[in-house]
C-alpha cells in the first residue's frame, strides 16, 4: 500500500504571457520533479528521453538553484522552468487530482488494472482489504504478516511494486515472485534493507528500482490516465492547513494525497 511522504507537485492553468513563445499556450500544465538540466533537456548519453538520470539536474524542490537559492516546487506562488520540462495536463484532467500523479504511489493499482493485468494489493493491515479491493480495483488482497496467506502466494507473482517507505524484509516478497520476476522498489527506506541473494539466483529473479520517468514517459502517462480517467485520491486543502496536514501524515490520516490549493489561498489572503 502507499507509503507516507511529502511531495510539492504543482499545476497550474495560469501559464505566463510568455508561453505565446513556448510550446504550450493556453494548456493546463505542470512541471515535471525536474524543472532542468545542464543540457537544456537533452538526455545523459545512450539514455535517451531519459533525462532524469542526469547527474547534474535540478530538481524542483529542496535543491540549489544557479543563484545559490532554493527551490520550493509547488508551495511557491511562482515558479521559473524549462519549458522542455512542462507536462501538458489533458483538458478532461482535474488539476487537484493531475498534480500527485507526478510523483504519487495508490495510483499504481489503477493503472495496473487498466493495462488489464490481475493486480494483488500485499499490506500488513487487514484494515486496508475493503479499500483495496472495492475503491482501488484490486482483484486479491494479502496480509504480510500471515504466513499461511504468504506461503499459498509463493511463486505466483510476475511482478511487485515496492511502495513501502518503512523498513521491511524483502525475502517474503522475492518469495511470491515467479521465475524471472521483478521486484521494483520506489518506496524508498531511510535504512538499508537486507538482500538475500540466493533466492534471486535460483529463479532468475531481479531487483531494481525507479524514481521518476523522463519527459517522454510522463507525458504518456498523463495522457493515458486522462484516457482511462485514472485520478489520484486527494483531499484538497488550504496553504494554512499545511501543519495540520502535516500532522495527519504521521498518523496516516490521509487517503491518498493532500493538494495545496495555493493560488485561491493567495486570492484570499
Amino acid at each position: 500500500m502507499p507509503s507516507k511522504a511529502q511531495r510539492r507537485e504543482a499545476i497550474t492553468n495560469q501559464l505566463p504571457m510568455v508561453t505565446k513563445l513556448l510550446k504550450l499556450q493556453d494548456d493546463k500544465a505542470g512541471p515535471q520533479r525536474r524543472k532542468e538540466t545542464p543540457t537544456g533537456g537533452k538526455a545523459v548519453p545512450n539514455h535517451e528521453d531519459l533525462e532524469n538520470y542526469c547527474p547534474k539536474i535540478i530538481p524542483t524542490y529542496a535543491a540549489p538553484y544557479h543563484d545559490g537559492t532554493i527551490t520550493y516546487g509547488g508551495y511557491s506562488d511562482i515558479m521559473v522552468a524549462d519549458e522542455h520540462f512542462i507536462v501538458r495536463i489533458p483538458d478532461n484532467m482535474p488539476l487537484d487530482a493531475a498534480a500527485p500523479l507526478l510523483c504519487a504511489g495508490h495510483v499504481a493499482v489503477k493503472f495496473a488494472k487498466a493495462f488489464g493485468c490481475k493486480v494483488t494489493v500485499i499490506s500488513t493491515s487487514l484494515s486496508k482489504k475493503d479499500e483495496a479491493l472495492s475503491h482501488l480495483g484490486a482483484d486479491s488482497f494479502l496480509i504480510s504478516k500471515d504466513a499461511d496467506e504468504m506461503q499459498g502466494a509463493v511463486g505466483t507473482m510476475d511482478g511487485i511494486i515496492d511502495t513501502v517507505s518503512a523498513h521491511h524484509a524483502l525475502m517474503p516478497l522475492i518469495g511470491l515472485l515467479k521465475a524471472h520476476g521483478k521486484l521494483i522498489m520506489v518506496g524508498a527506506p531511510d535504512k538499508p534493507l537486507e538482500l538475500p541473494v540466493f533466492p534471486l539466483l535460483a529463479g532468475r529473479k531481479m531487483i531494481s528500482g525507479s524514481g521518476i520517468g523522463g519527459m517522454k514517459e510522463t507525458q504518456e502517462m498523463i495522457d493515458y490516465a486522462a484516457k482511462h480517467n485514472i485520478k489520484a485520491d486527494i483531499e484538497l486543502i488550504s496553504a494554512d492547513y499545511v501543519n495540520t496536514a502535516l500532522e495527519r501524515l504521521t498518523k496516516a490520516d490521509v487517503k491518498y494525497r493532500f493538494v495545496i490549493d495555493v493560488a485561491n489561498t493567495l486570492k484570499q489572503a
